[in-house]
């Protein structure tokens, strides 16, 4: 790779500057000393090959106060033993998502053959490149790119890069990161929190303004013109805050004192400055750089003297800000004027090719404008460093803002309508253009809706929900034509799918309330609003609107995909007026079913999974699920990432797999379902459903350990995606079984406190059943009334719908144990009932679970008997945990000394480390019966 200072800079970085002003470096000693200190460090970890020694470095000033010199120089200090890569926020272009992600990580990339750069990315190039520009977005018809699944690539792809550059540690210098896209800001975010021991491989410098919440009026002084000063509010906000928080330190910059003002006065005007000019300029100024420098600057291009009494001060200072440079671009004519006006508009588009379609000038006008621009110090030439598409550049943030805001709304909007016409004949594409459209004023052109359409399509193929939701909210403004109408509803519907459910549900709604959609989209969109109000936990609303729309559409597929959705999203919910008459209603719907389509094949794993909780014999559950696979498979068109489908299909057939006795089955499904998820970069509650189902099936083979892991990943993947979701009810659910199991009764009711896993139980059902395994847990706190209770309310719903798979709702095994010692009559005939399920469902595992159970109400003389047949029927299970325990009890029942070995042995293969030391304690006491 190239050495940092043989490659090209970042177009439009602060590193435009060739030296800082040097008032901007004034005072700044202890700020200087600190970044010094961290580039050292970072440098020296690197060279030892030790621990990462980066982080995050935070410097925090009012406008003007010197944070871009700063950077200029911690830019120049670590160029000859860093990589450095730099970046710079806009103040329009906070809607450009990965604006900032781009300038930082393509000129890092550059020096890479393709080859490289495809091991860097890994198998994410096709997901993550396209939101770095390096590839085009996925084709229309491709499923969005996950948000979290971008950002994790983009987090991997910098710890490569950073890997790959040890001799040369990469340095990150953001500036105006108050107006850092949310995208690239979340990407920090996620970064720099992927060490739990804050090292980090980079040193991340950040320079903004005060946020609102720190500069108290919710604005920083100087954002002046449109208010648009308020880019870092909201999530920006709060990802700032975050990343201030895990800094290594965080420098506030303060203004000049009197002293340094005086000093940087004689410096620019010579050393008879005397002190009462020196005084006025800091009280004028109030100490800022930048407008101290430009008012010196002034001073000196009139020739005034430094004295006092010579110049007023004030009025030459109002020119350097707000409505005083607005009028000093004035008097430099309409043709500097206009060329600003553009320039303030395209912003990074600012190039030779373009600003001539903006402005009507030519060549030589656009020199000589710029040119003059430049000597009035409102814009920087452009840099000498070989960039391919070298552009103009207001000379301080300050100045941008208060031109933007100083061109007239007509005009403006104006402006930005011919960009977005520029740079779609430049073969830019929607998406570049789409933040100028967002900016005109509505005016029923139906192709403005179209362009915005598509660069919504773009925004969501480069995980970039946000940004494709502002441009369907923007074209419904315009608005679209009568036939067009419902079909943007239904794109904004499905732009926020499960990221703002409730915003989904309304345009969903508004959608299927209009004309405008065709039979096979207003399936879709019935659909996905069912998917929306499931996720936003409201299954019954979520059963109704596919119910009744099946209702209205003809026989075919299309119905039967709503129904599918129908029956799915009923059987889901923790309570139902008539279980058992729906599960007959889609018993005889699939009754001739063969799996010859995805539809037939949907509704049969949906009878499968159904027929699995009612306890139907084990076979018939196998045959439902083979039935809606292909060759042990998902047919094509029902697989994980399938958009049609959604993953709920192959996840119930696994499910259904695994209490039928055969994980090895579901292990197949869900091991692809962890691949198909990476690959497509979904590593969100995607992924973390996927971990818990494959801790499901360790967890039924008896492998507790592996279980665990499984589990406690999912719990972090879900974690990171928000709070209460499904998935946390499942895996928590799951955890605290499997916890119980080895014996870790403290680090269950931990898992449960944590997730609020009890009452109020969530409306949907839970994996297994939550009130048996909350049940489960009381008991082995020893809080038997309270297991009972919960046991029995358990058993209450379940009956009343039928359900009595005895294995997925273990609850009539612990309340029979539980009133045993009470009610010995009532326990019996739990467990008595709880066999004559077992021995319905037929799988090995319900029948060893049984028979242990009823051992317990055994004459003596059968007990032995009814343990054994008990662990003949778990041993032919892969049911390995069940079968310790059952071993543990025949050994207790026969007095084998030599069975309790071979009991904890197993129970010890299992993880169940509680049972295997019980049993090894027990056969250290145990006398071998006569």
């Amino acid at each position: 790779m190239p050495s940092e200072a043989e490659q090209p800079l970042p177009v439009g970085s602060f590193t435009a500057l060739a030296r800082p002003e040097r008032g901007a470096l004034l005072e700044r000693g202890p700020e200087l000393a600190a970044a010094f200190h961290a580039v050292d460090a970072l440098v020296a970890a690197a060279a030892a090959g030790g621990p990462a020694r980066g982080g995050v470095l935070v410097l925090r000033g009012e406008p003007g106060v010197g944070k871009t010199a700063l950077l200029a120089e911690i830019h120049r200090m670590a160029r000859d033993r860093c990589t450095v890569l730099t970046a710079r926020g806009g103040e329009i272009l906070t809607s450009v998502p990965f604006h900032v992600t781009r300038q930082l990580l393509q000129p890092a990339l550059d020096g890479y053959g393709p080859e490289d750069v495809h091991r860097l990315f890994g198998d994410h190039f096709a997901l993550v490149a396209p939101a770095l520009g390096l590839a085009p977005p996925p084709s229309p018809s491709a499923a969005p790119a996950d948000p979290q699944g971008v950002r994790d690539g983009l987090v991997r792809l910098l710890d490569r890069l950073a890997d790959g550059l040890r001799d040369r540690p990469p340095v990150l210098l953001v500036d105006d990161a108050h107006w850092v896209d949310a995208e690239t800001l979340t990407w920090l975010d996620a970064f720099t929190r992927t060490r739990g021991d804050g090292r980090l491989p980079v040193l991340v410098v950040l320079a903004h303004r005060p946020l609102p919440t720190e500069a108290g009026d919710g604005q920083a002084d100087g954002a002046e013109g449109d208010g648009r000063a308020g880019g870092a509010e909201g999530d920006g906000t709060t990802l700032l805050t975050g990343l201030a928080d895990r800094a290594l330190l965080t420098l506030g910059l303060h203004a000049l004192t009197s002293e340094a003002t005086a000093e940087l006065a004689r410096e620019a005007l010579g050393a008879h400055a005397d002190e009462p000019f020196c005084r006025e300029l800091w009280t004028v100024t109030a100490g800022n750089p930048y407008e101290t420098v430009e008012l010196l600057a002034k001073v000196r291009d009139r020739t005034l003297e430094p004295v006092e009494g010579t110049a007023d001060l004030r009025s030459l200072a109002a020119g350097a800000r707000g409505g005083g440079l607005v009028a000093r671009l004035e008097e430099l004519g309409s043709g500097p004027t206009r060329l600003a006006w553009a320039v303030a508009v395209l912003g990074a588009d600012s190039t030779p090719d373009l600003l001539p379609k903006l402005t009507g000038m030519s060549g030589p006008e656009l020199a000589d404008h710029t040119e003059r621009l430049r000597r009035a110090r409102i814009i920087t030439p452009p840099p000498r460093n070989g960039a391919a598409t070298p552009h103009l550049e207001f000379a301080h943030p300050l100045i941008a803002t208060a031109v933007y805001g100083s061109v007239p709304s007509a005009v403006r909007t104006a402006l930005h309508g011919r960009a977005a016409w520029a740079l779609a004949e430049a073969g830019r594409g929607p998406a570049a253009a789409s933040r100028h459209l967002l900016e005109v004023h509505p005016d029923d052109d139906e192709d403005v809706v179209r362009r915005l359409r598509a660069a919504a399509v773009e925004h969501l193929a480069v995980g970039a929900p946000d940004a494709a939701r502002r441009c369907l909210e923007r074209a419904l403004a315009e608005p679209p034509g009568p036939d067009t109408y419902a079909r943007v509803l239904y794109e904004l519907g499905c732009a926020s799918l499960l990221t703002a459910p409730a915003s989904t549900v309304l345009h969903l709604r508004s959608a299927l309330a209009l004309p405008g959609l065709d039979d096979a989209l207003r399936t879709d969109a019935t659909y996905r609003l069912a998917q929306a109000l499931a996720h936003n936990n409201q299954l019954p609303e979520a059963a109704r609107a596919v119910a009744v729309e099946s209702a209205r559409t003809p026989p075919g597929t299309g119905r039967r995909r709503l129904q599918a959705a129908h029956f799915m999203y009923e059987g889901f919910q923790a309570t139902e007026e008539d279980g058992p008459g729906r599960s007959g209603r889609l018993a005889d719907l699939t009754a001739a079913f063969t799996g010859a389509d995805n539809s037939e094949r949907a509704l049969l794993t949906v009878r499968g999974f159904d027929a699995m909780l009612r306890g139907e014999p084990a076979d018939e559950v196998v045959r439902l699920c083979d039935s809606a696979l292909v060759d042990g498979r998902p047919a094509r068109g029902l697989g994980w990432t399938d958009p049609t489908w959604g993953f709920e299909i192959p996840a119930l057939t696994g499910i259904a797999y695994v209490f039928a006795d055969r994980p090895d089955r579901a292990e197949a499904l869900f091991t692809e379902a962890v691949r198909a998820f990476e690959i497509s970069g979904w590593s969100g509650a995607h992924l973390a459903f996927a971990h818990t189902l494959l801790g499901l099936v360790h967890r039924r083979r008896g492998d507790l350990p592996r279980a665990q892991h499984h589990l406690e990943e999912g719990l972090r993947l879900a974690d990171r995606v928000g709070d209460g979701l499904p998935v946390h009810w499942d895996t928590a659910c799951l955890l605290v079984d499997t916890l119980i199991a080895r014996g870790r009764t403290a680090e269950a009711r931990s898992v449960a406190d944590r997730y609020a896993f009890g009452p109020p139980w969530p409306g949907a059902i839970v994996l297994p059943d939550g009130p048996s395994v909350l049940g489960r847990l009381l008991l082995a706190e020893g809080r038997t009334e309270e297991a009972v209770h919960t046991l029995e309310e358990a058993a209450e719903a379940l009956t009343t719908r039928a359900r009595h798979h005895v294995v997925w709702a273990p609850w009539p095994f612990d309340l029979a144990r539980a009133l045993a010692p009470v009610d010995p009559d009532r326990a019996a005939g739990i467990a008595a009932e709880a066999t004559a399920h077992a021995e319905r469902l037929g799988t090995p595992t319900a029948l060893g679970e049984a028979l242990r159970c009823a051992a317990l109400f055994a004459p003596p003389s059968e007990k032995a008997s009814l343990l054994t047949r008990a662990v003949t029927h778990l041993a032919a299970s892969p049911s390995r945990y069940e079968e310790a325990r059952a071993r543990v009890d025949l050994a207790h029942a026969t007095g084998s000394p030599a069975a309790l070995a071979r009991a904890a042995t197993l129970a010890a293969t299992c993880g169940a480390d509680a049972l295997a030391a019980a049993a090894v304690t027990a056969r250290a006491s145990a006398h071998p019966r006569e």
